[in-house]
């Protein structure tokens, strides 16, 4: 197989995982209304201590543990996988909460929001500096945000906390440095304790539904982790696979499927005036999308001039030296090669002895030939 058709297959590969993380995100929810009548909060707290127990599993199959000693030595970044837990607590809660309560348009206008939050965390926050483009796309967000404001008669609040709380932990994860799986382990584990301790005083309480109704229920809040873990797993086999400006592609697929399940399966409303915002937000995605695209052809091409004026230095570098190299071997071989056909004769014709009358000029020839081919004298 040619490297070709290998990076074909690889990208192909990729292509699948990265489909299959986002759709499941996108087609999650689905699976929200089956876990009732749990409430939210019950929903949260089983999600986070069976996601535990899911990546803790896939994580013992995998033999990585190495990177749990050397953080457990440095407090600042376990500050950050800290404030990571808190902030996808609340994302998580709410999200839970408004598919249970009839907002999935929302959720989804909020993922769709959210690069351009991130991009507003990051001049604010970074110091980042951003192209004309860019610029535009957060000017054309915010008139987007306030279309609609108009149209929800209120600010959409759902969408700014999740698009928020999402920047949020994706800044924090960025400081903290960890491959996706072993990130979410470290969340689930400062979730944990609370999120078990919640679920004893539910129990206790008697607010609890685990067990009370029945083992398919019970079931389906234990696979809370099995639905957490499956998609990130995709999503890290994809981000290896895959250049960056794709990934950031891919991110749309969720909230896309979330916007078509709130309008198909939901039957949310969308007055005149929530197409309008969301229009502008997409308005906004596509110039974000086409930066990105121009900015990436660009660096390629970069990449592929500075390579081409490698390789011809390089080549005239090779052309400089090769003559030199010719002269070298010429002197060296040329004399061994005639050195056999001025020997041979005055070794193996010694007139004195042999008449020239019983000499044939045949066998001459016969005794002379074999010492003075290449094969013999090349090959030893």
């Amino acid at each position: 197989m040619t490297p070709q058709n290998q990076q074909g297959r690889v990208d192909r590969a990729g292509l699948l995982y990265g489909f299959a993380a986002y759709g499941i995100w996108g087609l999650v929810p689905l699976f929200w209304p089956l876990l009732e009548p749990a409430a939210a909060m019950e929903i949260l707290a089983h999600r986070m201590v069976w996601s535990l127990a899911a990546v803790g599993l896939v994580l013992l199959v995998l033999r990585r543990w190495s990177w749990i000693r050397p953080l457990l030595r440095q407090p600042r970044r376990l500050g950050m996988i800290t404030l990571a837990a808190t902030v996808i607590s609340v994302n998580w809660g709410l999200y839970i909460w408004s598919v249970n309560s009839g907002h999935v348009v929302e959720t989804a206008l909020g993922y769709f929001t959210n690069p351009l939050v991130s991009i507003a965390f990051g001049v604010l926050l970074l110091r980042e500096r951003l192209r004309p483009a860019q610029w535009a796309a957060v000017g054309v967000g915010v008139v987007a945000v306030a279309v609609l404001t108009v149209g929800y008669g209120k600010p959409p609040w759902i969408a700014l906390t999740l698009a928020f709380t999402f920047a949020t932990y994706s800044l924090a994860k960025k400081r903290v440095g960890l491959d996706g799986l072993e990130s979410l382990a470290a969340e689930t584990a400062v979730q944990f304790l609370p999120a078990l301790g919640f679920l004893i005083w539910l129990g206790a309480h008697g607010g609890s539904t685990f067990g009370r109704e029945g083992a398919g229920h019970a079931a389906l809040l234990a696979s809370c982790g099995f639905v957490t873990a499956l998609p990130l797993i995709c999503f890290g086999a994809s981000a290896v696979r895959l250049p960056l400006s794709t990934i950031g592609m891919l991110q749309y697929v969720a909230p896309t499927f979330q916007f078509a399940l709130g309008l198909t399966v939901f039957h949310e409303s969308m007055p005149p005036e929530r197409w309008a915002g969301f229009a502008l937000v997409w308005l906004a995605l596509a110039l974000l999308t086409w930066d990105a695209l121009r900015t990436a052809r660009r660096a390629r091409r970069a990449l592929a001039d500075a390579a081409a004026r490698a390789g011809a230095l390089s080549a005239t570098v090779e052309a400089a030296v090769v003559p030199e190299a010719d002269v070298v071997s010429e002197a060296d071989v040329v004399p061994e090669a005639v050195v056999p056909e001025a020997v041979v004769p005055e070794a193996v014709v010694p007139k004195a002895v042999v008449p020239e009358a019983v000499v044939p000029e045949v066998a001459v020839s016969d005794a002379v030939g074999p010492d003075v081919r290449p094969g013999p004298i090349s090959g030893g």
